[in-house]
């Protein structure tokens, strides 16, 4: 996590106003219900809304009216499937951030939609957004938070004879109490990775249950890998609203993931966008960054991508973050700033072409997105709370003399775990 070197004054006195001022307008009534419909073709989607014509001049006097063709247009927006809320096309992701006053700037300038976690921060996030959401207008965001499930073996993606159904009610339960609401707008089965773990019976149950009983509005499903089984399998399972997917321009397998989230849009599934940002470097030492604007609207040019959730953690990448909100459209100069360096970067595909090879079998793929955490995201907690949940070996990576371990990437597996491992040993209170 990271401090803005602009802050909330500075950044209305530098044209944040500007664009707070025309895109609130137009997102008033972002979150009203609205009977759901196909998603548009690419350029109709993408295309700023187009204001009326005046109407014929009455026959008889009327009182003045504003000229609507004067009235500030808002952001295109999306229905979010078949929960007919309406979104602009960028909203936040909330778990790198720890300043109150971005969250508050982002709802002033606009973004409707945020998404949080039962385990972000330990809980501090959504502690963090219940110190702002429950003084504004119920129907003026849409909240969006997260269970992860202990029993769930990250290396199959599904859950142990001990899952309990009940832990997803507990868990729920804490985090309305944290962010001071009676219920959540979305509530996502967390991190999930393969067909058995999203159609877990049990848990689908406690799922459906929160819904009835009026805690969350709608459900949903995440997912950081196999993205396209799961989000195949949230239609299966009839009981999904919604589901949050990595996608971005620097995966092999993106035209896989594309299809798959057509195929859910087509059954009334709203998309959400994570991983935009593609590990926001191009390199491993950060000195070449991505050009964050482009690769978030190569997202947005998807039709069935409802939304996504940059992370944004400054006033600065709010600021872009809103203009491409108001500008989605992906121009040829944004093609070609995508185009860059062939170096290995900080995202990791879990492709899984590296499992297998490795003497003790350390879940590879996870520990590269801890990496990812940590370096790239700056989020140190965020990759100690992952590293937490691996059961990892203590000595990582220390009784091989060389390592077989060859990333289709081009990643030092070998170095990067041994250094992303080391913040196991780091004091908790040295990280928050």
């Amino acid at each position: 996590m990271s401090n803005s070197t602009l802050e909330r004054r500075e950044f209305l006195k530098l044209g944040g106003a500007a664009v707070v001022t025309s895109v609130a307008a137009g997102c008033a009534t972002a979150v009203a219900a609205k009977p759901p419909a196909a998603p548009a073709p690419v350029a109709a989607a993408l295309d700023p809304p187009k204001t009326a014509p005046p109407a014929p001049a009455a026959l008889k006097p009327e009182p003045a009216k504003p000229d609507p063709v004067a009235a500030p247009t808002g952001p295109p927006t999306r229905r979010l499937g078949r929960t007919g809320i309406e979104v602009p096309l960028v909203s936040m992701g909330v778990m790198n951030a720890d300043n109150p006053n971005l969250v508050r700037a982002a709802l002033d300038g606009g973004i409707v939609l945020f998404d949080t976690a039962h385990g972000y921060q330990d809980g501090r996030n959504e502690e963090m957004l219940g110190t702002i959401l429950p003084k504004r207008p119920r129907e003026s965001f849409v909240i969006c938070t997260k269970v992860y499930v202990d029993t769930l073996d990250r290396k199959t993606g599904r859950f142990g004879p001990k899952t309990r159904g009940e832990e997803i009610t507990q868990k729920l339960d804490i985090s309305l109490k944290r962010l001071g609401l009676d219920h959540v707008d979305i509530l996502h089965l967390h991190a999930q990775s393969a067909r058995e773990g999203v159609l877990h019976q049990k848990l689908l149950r406690a799922l459906e249950k929160a819904k009835q009983d009026g805690k969350t509005r709608f459900l949903g499903v995440s997912t950081h890998k196999h993205e396209p089984e799961v989000l195949r399998a949230a239609v299966e399972g009839k009981l999904y609203d919604v589901v949050l997917t990595a996608y971005n321009f620097k995966q092999d397998h993106h035209l896989e993931v594309q299809k798959a989230m057509g195929e859910a849009a087509a059954a009334g599934l709203g998309i959400l966008a994570m991983k935009t940002q593609a590990g926001v470097f191009w390199d491993k030492a950060k000195r070449k960054p991505i050009d964050m604007k482009a690769a978030l609207r190569w997202a947005l040019r998807d039709p069935n991508v409802h939304t996504a959730i940059p992370g944004f953690t400054t006033f600065e990448q709010l600021q872009d973050d809103l203009l491409v909100m108001r500008d989605p459209a992906l121009s040829p100069a944004d093609s070609e700033k995508l185009r860059g360096p062939k170096l290995a970067g900080l995202f990791c595909q879990g492709c899984e072409e590296c499992l297998g090879s490795c003497a003790y079998d350390l879940p590879i793929p996870d520990l590269m997105r801890g990496y990812m955490y940590g370096h790239a995201y700056k989020n140190r907690e965020a990759a100690q709370s992952l590293l937490a949940a691996l059961d990892l070996p203590r000595a990582v990576c220390g009784d091989c003399d060389t390592c077989p371990v060859v990333c289709a990437k081009g990643f030092d597996v070998r170095e990067r775990i041994r250094d992303i491992a080391r913040l196991r040993d780091v004091p908790r209170e040295f990280l928050t």
